[in-house]
């Protein structure tokens, strides 16, 4: 019992003098209570939304008044016609539309009852939910109020919703694109990675190191069949989202595919970095998994609103290459946007691939020097 209770403190002390093994007991754990703590929110919180009132009596004020001193919603714009709905949602800077129609006081005094118009963008299901679900709840209790005041049992204004982009509200119009930032950037990663680190276990590294071929070339001649694979990758999703699922691309096909050609460059970046910082493949495994697959689900917006987390994790994501891919393919594939609605996330990933592709390329080339000596 003696030698078994001392083999049981040796490895206790085994284990607390690997700083690497306590963080992967204790160290993830609670980063991971954390991010979904916080991340992994189904409430609403300081959405922005836009007005339209056509009224401008005092009813509309009061209504207006009344949901942005909510905590649910700020009003971010005031419209003042219809043609400019498509543009705020086009540029992705509020969740809904709030119409009022004219002179809803006096259709309220004349006929009973007056419509308000609530237009929400379909392109998050969920958040399209929350969103409608919260007006109208605001809405409903305004016209309470209202109907008390006149002694009346039937409500005075009647909430009418509708949904912009996604009329149905398919899940699958806020899955597929979050689906295809996922793969692309795990597959390329992933793949490049491994590869180049089995050529370092198996010693063929050496022969690339000693054969004409520079540093830059073996680098390109490694990236670039994961390169043209992952556009076949992109375009069998594509066809299968448009077949399968129903979701078409809306916008410009060439400008989608050239997206996703900038972010695949990225993803084959990030691979040749993580294969630059470890030599066994199980290491490349796990460091691509951690670093990419829970960012990418939880604070990408692929699945949880940005806007509903801390201030603090918006700026993390903002650091996180998958947030603006998101934004960007959704707003192509759903919303049918042009260049000029995502130009700003386009610089941005075109700004995160460049910097990644230099590091990576200089840490490679440092890391073969090292292993050709």
């Amino acid at each position: 019992m003696k030698r078994f209770m001392a083999f049981v403190r040796k490895e206790f002390l085994h284990i607390f003098r690997d700083f690497r093994t306590l963080i992967i007991l204790f160290g993830i754990p609670a980063a991971q209570i954390l991010i979904f703590g916080y991340a992994v929110r189904t409430d609403l919180k300081d959405a922005g939304i836009a007005v339209l009132d056509n009224a401008g009596d005092g009813v509309s004020k009061e209504l207006t008044q009344k949901i942005e001193a909510s905590e649910f919603f700020y009003v971010k714009k005031h419209l003042n016609s219809y043609e400019e709905i498509d543009e705020a949602f086009r540029q992705g800077e509020i969740k809904a539309v709030i119409i009022f129609p004219g002179q809803i006081a006096a259709s309220v005094a004349r006929e009973g009852s007056a419509t308000v118009s609530i237009i929400a963008d379909g392109s998050e299901p969920n958040t399209a939910s929350l969103v409608t679900g919260y007006i109208t709840g605001i809405v409903s209790d305004y016209s309470s109020s209202l109907t008390s005041a006149v002694t009346s049992s039937l409500p005075l204004i009647v909430p009418e919703v509708r949904m912009y982009f996604n009329p149905g509200l398919e899940s699958h119009f806020m899955f597929i694109p979050g689906v295809i930032t996922l793969i692309l950037i795990l597959i390329c990663a992933l793949m490049t990675s491994v590869t180049i680190v089995r050529e370092k276990e198996y010693g063929t590294m050496e022969v690339l190191l000693v054969s004409p071929l520079k540093p830059w070339q073996i680098i390109i001649g490694k990236v670039t069949p994961y390169f043209f694979l992952s556009l076949v990758n992109v375009i069998v999703i594509l066809l299968m989202a448009w077949f399968v699922f129903g979701l078409p691309v809306r916008g410009s096909i060439p400008l989608l595919i050239a997206g996703c050609m900038l972010y695949i460059l990225l993803g084959l970046a990030i691979g040749i970095l993580v294969s630059a910082s470890t030599s066994k493949t199980e290491n490349a495994v796990f460091i691509s998994l951690l670093t990419l697959m829970l960012p990418t689900i939880l604070l990408s917006g692929f699945i949880f609103p940005i806007e509903n987390m801390p201030k603090v994790y918006d700026y993390v994501s903002m650091a996180l290459p998958p947030r603006w891919f998101v934004e960007i393919i959704r707003a192509i594939m759903i919303k049918g946007a042009g260049f000029a609605y995502i130009w700003k996330e386009t610089a941005i990933l075109a700004g995160m691939t460049l910097l990644i592709m230099v590091i990576s390329a200089r840490r490679f080339k440092t890391r073969l020097g090292e292993e050709g000596r």
